[in-house]
Formats: C-alpha cells, structure tokens, sequence
C-alpha cells in the first residue's frame, strides 16, 4: 500500500488545492502534540457523497466542543468536499476533514493559536475485508474502557478520543481477533473501536445501547431507520456483558465498516443471519440510490 504522504493529487487546504505531497504541519503545532484536533469520516458511493451535510454539521459541532473556531462557513466546507472529490475523481471512496490548531503556540493554553483545515479524500474499498463481511469479524473484549461523560467531550469526533481505540484495536489483533468490544465507564457494552454495535435477539429484536458516553454514529441512526422502516422492534438500552451469551445475531455500523456482521466477542458466537444480510443489502441500496448530478 502506498503511504498516505506519498500519495499523488490534491488536497484542499486552507482554501487552497495543494499538491498531495506538499500539505505539510510543523512537527511544535498544537493539534499534534495536545490532540486540539477534530475530523470526520465521510464515504462516496458512485460519485455521491452519503450524507455529506450531516458529516459536516457534526464537524462544526465537535469543533464548537472543543473550543476550536473553524474559519470557514458549513457551506463552504461543503462545497469544497464537493470540490475536492471531483478534482480527485473519486467515485467509490473517502473524504477525510480535519481541523487543528497551529504552531503559534506551545503550552496548554492555545488561545492563539491559527486554525488549520484540509479536506482529503482517496479511492477506498471496505474497511474490513470483503470475506470478513459475509463470514464476520471476531471481537475481543477490550481492557480500555469508554471515559465517564463528564471527563471528556464524549460527543465529538475528537482525535485524542481515539488513543485508547488504536491501543484496543492493536491488543485485539495481537490476540488474532480483528476488533474490539469497548465497555464504557459503568461496565456496560459501548461500541467497537471506530464503530457501534447492534444485537440479534431469539425474537428477531435489534438491541444497541444507548449512545450517553460515545458517538451516536450517523450509520448507526441510518440503520434504525431501515430497521424501523421494516418493522423491526430496535431497543436502545444499557446492554451488560453477561448478556452477550443470549443474542443471536452481532453486527457493527460506522462510515467505514458500513454494516458488517460480527461471528464471535470472546467466548460468544453468533449467527451471520438473514436479517443482518438483509439490512447490510438495504444500506448498500441506499447510499448507491442516487446518481451523480
């Protein structure tokens, strides 16, 4: 795989289009070193961007959360997705946005401090593998947990949110699983480490828990929606880990992973169901509905 800064294009940066390999930071900035860093994950399907709107509203919404004034409109962070993505051609990938702060100062305090924003997007296939999909992914219990709702901006797609998801996700294939299962902060089920969760009941029932301490995903609300629509009971609710023995079914939703069956967290093994094949098959029909204009 090519490494992201060797890649060829261009990235729009600070209102510029700047070539791939010349977007640089400097190494003292201040999203580098105390995380005042926030960003989006956002897909293109057929050379439609899904739901770009809502992945920039709640861009704007962890920026305002963390304190950090993004120096451009949500219509002109729009409009330069749209830009960048044609420029590019990508017509099945990602875009990633991000602001950060800058190097104007080097201490807690950042008052000062330029905020810095790029939007980059690239060809990209499933996030797990395509035989993962069908067969599904095997989680591990993580020992890290989801921060109490009260230390942390649990709400925002917030970088440093995300170390104790790299140190998860990296024990969890060290053990051969290929993610991790995350409790929050009282020991009940959260998320996966970049996706959240869903189970099958016996009854044919969807149970997710109630997303009070971590992202409430737009995939994930997207999926409710296709369960609702098909007359699918969903319960949100705090899920404990002795209930993981009496679902059925497992599957994760998130931007990247789209709806990707799980067969096994720890010693529990689930079924990859006709139900979550036909919701996976209903999300695929929706984000590949509309042309390109």
């Amino acid at each position: 795989m090519i490494p992201y800064d060797k890649r060829e294009g261009k990235i729009w940066y600070n209102n510029n289009l700047v070539d791939w390999q010349d977007v640089k930071l400097h190494v003292l900035s201040h999203g580098l070193h105390y995380a005042s860093c926030v960003f989006e994950g956002v897909r293109v399907y057929d050379g439609v961007i899904f739901k770009l709107e809502e992945h920039t509203e709640r861009l704007f919404h962890s920026a305002k959360r963390m304190d950090i004034k993004i120096p451009y409109s949500i219509e002109e962070i729009n409009n330069a997705t749209k830009k960048i993505v044609s420029v590019q051609n990508v017509k099945n990938g990602y875009i990633r946005p991000f602001a950060w702060r800058g190097s104007e100062m080097m201490a807690v305090s950042a008052q000062q401090t330029k905020i810095h924003m790029v939007i980059a997007t690239w060809d990209w296939g499933t996030y797990f593998d395509s035989k993962l999909k069908i067969e599904g992914i095997k989680l591990n219990i993580s020992k890290w947990r989801r921060p109490a709702p009260n230390t942390i901006p649990w709400d925002t797609k917030a970088s440093g949110l995300y170390m104790i998801c790299t140190l998860s996700k990296h024990e969890a294939e060290k053990q051969g699983y290929t993610d991790s299962l995350m409790l929050d902060h009282q020991g009940a089920v959260a998320e996966a480490t970049g996706a959240n969760i869903f189970f099958k009941d016996k009854n044919g029932q969807l149970h997710t828990p109630i997303p009070d301490s971590f992202l409430d995903g737009i995939t994930r609300r997207t999926v409710i929606d296709i369960a609702k629509s098909k007359n699918i009971i969903v319960n949100e609710r705090k899920i404990l880990p002795n209930e993981l023995s009496t679902f059925e079914g497992c599957f994760l939703t998130g931007t990247a992973a789209e709806v990707t069956p799980v067969s096994m967290i720890a010693e529990n093994s689930y079924k990859v169901c006709d139900l979550i094949l036909d919701l996976s098959a209903s999300y695929e029909k929706l984000v590949r509905k509309k042309k390109a204009a």
